[in-house]
């Protein structure tokens, strides 16, 4: 088969991260993706995923003017016995270059890759990342959740940051001791809000994510579930006053807290569990 030679603008328009479908792709590679280096100037990207998500592979194939190839395969795995996979290749140095550019290292990876440094589509490279390595649907309870796995801390903190201006939640990230992982988790009203931005009609995605987003929306909070209020962060003025003051009691009738509260947050600041305000190090 002849090779697929790009003209001026398709070279041009490749990975433009303004571009919905591109900055999903991105993402998705991000995660999922693995450029390898080989003798001189060869090498390859490689995307390996369950074949029954194949159809994804083959968008990304639409969307590079580049040859590229598809193939399946089925081996035994720490998971099954027969994992049925299919596998996307990419080998122009052209192409991998762009994308190397962007963001996507050779090599190891997970914890290096963070957000585009330039313009991009923000809900649609994170949708990427997110049907790449993170979760949609409901709890074993039946609750809805949108959830994202990452060894990335730029990754789990743009996330944090950009469903927060979503829905208003905060989340603080932490490395899981047992893996060095980060587990981010959204539920109920927030996962359904968060998904319906992310899983817009007609979006390029996973189906079975899509379908499991869609299905969020019918959810309903039974009238006898309270609602939890968003849990107050403290400032670096708070926490001066409350070094300054050294008494949970006095301290809570000051900020508005509780003195439980003030009482645990001076414990962490003089046990150093958490970082002293700037003027106090």
């Amino acid at each position: 088969m002849a090779e697929r030679e790009p003209n001026a603008q398709q070279r041009a328009d490749f990975m433009d991260l303004e571009v919905p479908e591109y900055a999903y792709m991105f993402g998705f590679l991000q995660a999922d993706g693995h450029l390898a280096k080989g003798s001189g100037q060869k090498g390859r990207l490689t995307v390996e995923i369950n074949a029954r998500d194949t159809e994804i592979l083959h968008e990304f194939q639409r969307l590079t003017p580049y040859n590229s190839s598809i193939n399946e395969r089925t081996r035994s795995t720490n998971f099954a016995e027969a994992h049925h996979s299919a596998t996307w290749t990419l080998c122009s140095l052209e192409a991998r270059t762009k994308i190397n550019g962007l963001g996507l290292p050779y090599g190891r990876k997970s914890r290096k890759v963070a957000p585009p440094r330039i313009e991009f589509s923000r809900r649609d490279y994170l949708r990427g990342v997110i049907d790449a390595d993170g979760s949609v649907g409901h709890t074993g309870q039946g609750f809805p959740f949108i959830s994202l796995t990452t060894a990335s801390t730029a990754i789990g903190a743009y996330l944090c940051f950009y469903a927060r201006k979503i829905t208003g939640a905060e989340r603080s990230i932490k490395r899981n001791t047992r893996d060095g992982i980060y587990n981010i988790l959204y539920t109920k009203e927030t996962a359904q809000e968060l998904s319906t931005h992310l899983y817009y009609p007609g979006c390029l995605s996973l189906e079975r994510k899509r379908t499991a987003a869609d299905s969020l929306a019918a959810w309903v909070r039974p009238a006898d579930m309270k609602v939890a209020p968003d849990r107050r962060r403290w400032k670096e003025w708070e926490d001066r006053v409350l070094l300054e003051l050294n008494d949970s009691a006095a301290a809570a009738k000051n900020l508005g807290r509780t003195e439980k509260s003030c009482g645990l947050r001076l414990w962490r600041l003089r046990s150093g569990r958490v970082p002293m305000p700037a003027d106090n190090q």
